[in-house]
């Protein structure tokens, strides 16, 4: 091999670029606990921060969206008090409604995951569908599946959870919208993993 031929420099896996906006939008989703929680008799309760986890993935893709809800979570785990209602990480995860904190991560990953396999053409209407699989889909059963280990059955547990889904697919709707206007004014935020670009990169 000829000496000087160059190497091009591998791009880092996070550019500073990339951690302002995770930063950003770790900091909305505390900001959506501000106005608090309306507790209902099931125990659950109704909360923005999932409209802010569903508008992390949306907007920011697998990556950046779920090293947001990561800062979040590291956030809230050492104490701060940025879950809604006030309480911190460790207050929620011994709480009967501590699988939905953990549920964020994994329904960030998932919308991210998703909307990225569409890109670069953001389509509002496919958007909802998997703001739903991972905001509600991913979240509800990690909420479910923790509430049956704080020994409800499984029937208590799902029905304490119908009264949220309406309300939970309205925020699936505006986080689609917000992201398809998102997406539409500032194009490149999400790398596309269609097809397309596999074939492109192999």
């Amino acid at each position: 091999m000829d000496e000087t031929t160059s190497v091009p420099a591998r791009a880092p896996f996070l550019t500073v670029t990339d951690l302002t906006q995770s930063a950003v939008f770790a900091a909305l989703i505390a900001a959506l606990g501000l106005p608090g929680t309306i507790n209902l008799s099931s125990g659950v309760p109704i909360t923005l921060q999932s409209l802010g986890v569903m508008l992390a993935g949306a907007v920011l893709g697998p990556k950046k969206g779920t090293l947001a809800v990561a800062i979040f979570a590291v956030l809230a785990l050492v104490g701060l008090p940025i879950l809604a209602g006030g309480r911190n990480g460790w207050t929620s995860l011994t709480s009967v409604t501590g699988g939905f904190f953990i549920g964020f991560l994994p329904a960030a990953l998932i919308i991210g995951l998703l909307t990225a396999l569409m890109m670069p053409r953001y389509r509002w209407w496919l958007g909802i569908v998997f703001n739903i699989v991972g905001g509600l889909l991913v979240i509800y059963t990690c909420g479910i599946v923790g509430m049956v280990i704080k020994g409800m059955t499984f029937d208590a547990a799902l029905s304490a959870n119908t009264s949220f889904i309406a309300g939970d697919i309205g925020k699936a709707v505006v986080a689609a919208l917000v992201a398809a206007q998102v997406h539409r004014g500032w194009p490149g935020l999400i790398r596309p993993l269609g097809p397309a670009t596999v074939l492109r990169g192999a």
